[in-house]
């Protein structure tokens, strides 16, 4: 090999250099700006900004960026004692009604500088426990939680030691615990009318499990609506599933339609469990709407895209996420404060899987 392409393969004393170069810290952004330290630090921080002037700010935010500063989270906690960070528990990652959710719940800490730890329990309380220990190790300032039961130890032993918690969707029994939830009575009465309007008289009801306060005040919300329209109250068209999920409401239209009982319409508690009813619709030959009628709940995402459309509640989940961070860092940053719950509106959107009964 000649000597310059020797030369050529070797890096240069400048690039060696500006390989080892250590990161900048929060000083060399001071520096840059022409302030003190702790101003930099008000100034980069979303939530003391205000306490900086705006063009003093920009200032710091452009020596951030031309630096390429990055904050040292651990290094904030150690001093503060404050991770800045939040635990969000799920109980099914691949359930379509979280995402907006979780895109709702991250905007909102963002805007406030904090982040989001996600984890998902599979609905598995010894998985639960496990995930929860994980997130109180990393030192987060709360959890929003989405996999409360009416019955829950973990969480009453959780709020005992004094843990901030927000429940998404769900409470726990005689727990003091803020929550946001969707107005499932009222949207369970607008599917009621919807389908008693349309001359139904005879409608089922494929209930979430009443293990949870979602099941359970939907399935009570359903039995009111149904005496409201003078609609035969028949207990044989009411079939419980055990989880909120596809194959649980396929095996509960089976059972409803094995038990011989006289339906036209149908309402399901959340989307999935109405998918599962169209899965058995294929099966049996049944076409909806024309011989069964079908409501969901939680309006998910591609539900138009279905054959036929999925008539369904809908619900604001990306203000249901955002509620529930704004409560848990009202929580955090006033302990004191009383925990107060938020119901949101729902509306009813209706799509082809629902038509007036035949004669």
């Amino acid at each position: 090999m000649k000597p310059d392409q020797t030369a050529a393969l070797q890096p240069t004393r400048e690039v060696r250099r500006a390989s080892a170069q250590p990161p900048s810290t929060l000083r060399d952004v001071a520096e840059a700006a022409g302030v003190h330290a702790a101003t930099a630090s008000r100034a980069l921080n979303p939530k003391t900004r205000r306490l900086v002037s705006a063009e003093t700010a920009r200032r710091v935010m452009k020596a951030a960026e031309t630096l390429g500063y990055q904050p040292n989270p651990i290094a904030r906690s150690l001093k503060t004692s404050r991770s800045r960070t939040v635990g969000l528990v799920l109980p099914d990652l691949t359930n379509p009604l979280f995402p907006p959710i979780v895109r709702g719940i991250e905007e909102v800490l963002e805007a406030s500088g904090y982040s989001a730890w996600i984890v998902n329990t599979d609905n598995d309380p010894k998985r639960e426990q496990a995930q929860i220990d994980s997130l109180r190790s990393r030192q987060v300032e709360g959890l929003i939680i989405a996999t409360a039961r009416l019955d829950h130890p973990l969480l009453r032993k959780l709020h005992e030691q004094g843990v901030m918690m927000v429940f998404v969707n769900r409470r726990v029994e005689n727990l003091d615990v803020p929550t946001v939830t969707a107005d499932d009575a009222t949207g369970i009465s607008l599917a009621v009318k919807h389908l008693a309007d349309l001359g139904h008289t005879r409608i089922a009801h494929l209930a979430g499990p009443q293990s949870t306060s979602t099941g359970v005040a939907r399935s009570r919300a359903f039995r009111h609506a149904i005496r409201d329209h003078a609609l035969e109250d028949d207990p044989s068209l009411v079939v419980e599933c055990a989880r909120w999920n596809e194959e649980d409401g396929a095996g509960a239209m089976r059972e409803l339609l094995g038990r011989g009982s006289d339906f036209t319409a149908v309402v399901a508690g959340n989307d999935l469990i109405a998918l599962g009813c169209y899965d058995v619709f294929a099966e049996r030959g049944i076409s909806c709407p024309a011989d069964v009628s079908v409501v969901g709940f939680n309006d998910m995402p591609f539900l138009d895209k279905l054959s036929p459309p999925l008539t369904t509640v809908g619900v604001p989940h990306h203000d249901v996420g955002a509620e529930a961070a704004r409560m848990l860092l009202d929580c955090v940053e006033e302990p004191e404060r009383h925990p107060r719950s938020v119901l949101l509106a729902v509306s009813l959107v209706v799509r082809g899987s629902t038509a007036p009964r035949r004669p």
